[in-house]
């Protein structure tokens, strides 16, 4: 059985657009017509670069090759173009081909992937949510509204979530890190501590920012929301140095979450050895596939860090995800987006199972789920923005700067 085709997706995420403007799958095809699915979580260049990327690779390196052949895969891939070094844009490639690898080898075995690596550890995976506005609000409203988010929390932790996140501590962008205004430190405790009033203590609140402060100015942020007891402060700073993000995980009796932009072994190995954090995020679209997540889980364990897979795409890197959460002993949290329905559970032949604040994995082959392929063509993406953008301008100390949404 050898690698033969690849075809490639580029799919609008129709309002309310959670999880990101647009999705990235990727169809894999063998010489014997076993497929596999994958999704592509990358955004530095527009998605139809992003899926010439894709191709071109798969063409250089994966053609011939057996599905099974992960590691000879990933080195070609990292070395490609005489680089060696994480590339997010070719990572997110290697990382949707990969997942449809497990695929395929899944199906060809008829196992779910979490028996071929290593064995199913937890037979329900936690799972956790961001704080999103409901039909009827505005969302530019609604993420600067402590009062609307507290009453958010309590609807999702009523349906049996045991996390919920969000992120109130003003816009990120392009020149950061910046110090946060005393608004964004006065909203930012007056978001948890009334989410933590309609919560109580029944779910662990996760706070939510983008790599946008300094090292000092994260520092003044974790002491403002440490006696309402965050689980985490995810990515206080720029994903660039691990080095600056130890001198928070240092001085916040908070724990430091961080991954979503990170990619291979290689740079969480660095979020490990400086102590920058002990919750690490792998988005597994980005990171490397499952097999390098599953390096990164043994890193971690051996530094008594946990596991909290992230997701912001659409629901094939939630398969894959779940499928890693499932086989590790070190799994905290598993992002979702709200309970997987609406237009994630469209694109699936079957839903997720989402059951009390967990998700049950399937135990059908592969991943679990086929793309609903007739569903992906019938929304192309025809807009011209990346998945996900930062702020152009400099934070203006001037006026109220407010996130846009999540």
């Amino acid at each position: 059985m050898k690698l033969k085709d690849i075809k490639t997706f580029i799919v609008g995420n129709p309002p309310p657009s959670f999880g990101g403007r647009y999705f990235l799958f990727v169809k894999v095809t063998t010489d014997n017509g076993i497929v596999g699915y994958g999704e592509i979580y990358a955004a530095s260049v527009g998605p139809a670069a992003q899926c010439a990327v894709t191709e071109d690779l798969f063409a250089r390196h994966c053609v011939g090759m057996a599905p099974n052949a992960f590691e000879r895969l990933f080195r070609r891939f990292h070395s490609s173009g005489f680089s060696q070094r994480p590339d997010p844009t070719v990572m997110g490639a290697f990382s949707a081909i990969e997942m449809a690898c497990w695929d395929i080898v899944g199906k060809a075995l008829e196992k779910p992937v979490y028996e071929l690596i290593g064995g199913l550890v937890n037979e329900r995976v936690r799972s956790y949510t961001y704080l999103y506005p409901d039909e009827s609000q505005d969302p530019a409203h609604f993420y600067n509204d402590p009062d609307l988010s507290a009453e958010r929390a309590a609807v999702y932790v009523d349906q049996g979530f045991t996390a919920v996140k969000f992120d109130p501590a003003g816009p990120y962008t392009v020149n950061d890190p910046h110090q946060p205004a005393m608004v964004d430190l006065e909203r930012s405790e007056e978001f948890c501590r009334k989410i933590r009033e309609a919560m109580g203590n029944r779910a662990d609140m996760l706070f939510g920012t983008h790599g946008q402060f300094t090292a000092s100015g994260a520092i003044r942020m974790a002491q403002r929301l440490a006696p309402f007891e965050p689980l985490w402060f995810e990515e206080p700073v720029p994903p660039e140095m691990p080095e600056e993000m130890a001198k928070v995980a240092a001085q916040s009796v908070i724990p430091i979450a961080t991954g979503e932009r990170l990619t291979t072994k290689y740079e969480f190995a660095r979020v490990l050895a400086t102590g920058a954090a002990s919750i690490l995020q792998p988005a597994l679209g980005r990171v490397g596939g499952i097999w390098e997540a599953k390096k990164i889980a043994a890193i971690a364990e051996v530094h008594t860090a946990q596991m909290a897979p992230h997701l912001y795409c659409g629901p094939i890197e939630a398969l894959a995800n779940i499928q890693f959460a499932a086989s590790i002993p070190n799994f905290l949290v598993l992002e979702s987006i709200q309970q997987f329905g609406g237009f994630h559970s469209a694109l699936l032949d079957q839903p997720i199972c989402w059951e009390d604040g967990y998700v049950v994995p399937s135990k059908r082959p592969g991943l679990g789920h086929e793309l609903n392929e007739e569903i992906a063509e019938q929304h192309p993406y025809d807009g011209d923005r990346l998945h996900l953008e930062m702020q152009d301008s400099a934070y203006d100390y001037s006026k109220e700067n407010r996130f846009a949404g999540g």
